[in-house]
């Protein structure tokens, strides 16, 4: 493996990825973890791979993909997040904000229960709900339909992963650290391998997923996988002030 003088390391974050593995950790609802200082966080987990340290490398940019929550359907959301987005730019806590968006979309699913032996009904005499005909007898294998409304938040994995490989064929980085556990970006991973080496960073309590495992020796090798633990966002927590931008009570 051929190394520059002094390694660039570009870091990029899935931002909802990183937030809700740490609530996986954490819990929901605990406080004390999510005012992210994300370069710091940056520089803790270049920290664990000796051998790139021992190569001189260092954070050169850390790009944060996320999305804007809805303003109308989660406003203490938004402002908290705003909050957050602003802290992060004063701090200068990371380089490059890349933005997705919510869609908001109207479903219509069965109504279902979970037994006890973890298998999935249909139809359950407990329900408050039941389907009937016209001469009120029970119709039997009857699927209750609701329609709901849901947000889903859209672009974060495609902009991450044009970002990273923009950067790694455009000889922008040297090395790269990846931070989610998004089986989607699988193949971005594997081929930025081939080029520069990558650690893969997992955010949250869950196992590794599948498609991101690889092998430390593929492409140019020295890659590396971690997943991150409590003190790695206990320890890295911006100022709970930065300038007239304060954390969040319940953050």
């Amino acid at each position: 493996m051929w190394y520059a003088c002094r390694m660039r390391v570009g870091v990029y974050i899935d931002g909802f990825n990183l937030y809700y593995g740490g609530r996986s950790i954490f819990g929901r609802g605990t406080q004390g973890w999510k005012w992210l200082d994300l370069r710091n966080l940056s520089q803790r987990l270049l920290g664990r791979n000796q051998n790139w340290l021992a190569h001189g490398s260092y954070v050169s940019q850390v790009v944060y993909c996320t999305s804007r929550l809805n303003n109308k359907a989660d406003p203490q959301g938004w402002n908290y997040q705003d909050a957050y987005l602003k802290a992060l730019r004063r701090s200068k806590s990371i380089d490059l904000l890349v933005l997705g968006r919510f869609t908001n979309r109207i479903r219509k699913s069965p109504l279902a229960t979970l037994r006890s032996n973890k298998r999935i009904t249909h139809s359950d005499k407990r329900w408050p709900l039941e389907v009937r005909d016209g001469d009120l007898k029970r119709m039997q294998n009857a699927k209750i339909m609701a329609s709901y409304q849901t947000w889903e938040e859209k672009g974060s994995d495609v902009n991450l992963a044009t970002h990273l490989l923009k950067d790694v064929l455009c000889n922008h980085v040297d090395a790269a650290i990846v931070i989610t556990n998004d089986s989607d970006l699988s193949l971005p991973l594997r081929e930025c391998r081939l080029f520069v080496p990558v650690g893969t960073v997992n955010p949250g309590a869950r196992p590794r997923a599948g498609d991101l495992q690889g092998d430390t020796c593929e492409g140019v090798g020295d890659h590396w996988w971690y997943q991150i633990t409590k003190e790695d966002f206990l320890e890295c927590q911006l100022p709970a002030q930065i300038g007239k931008i304060y954390c969040p009570e319940k953050w």
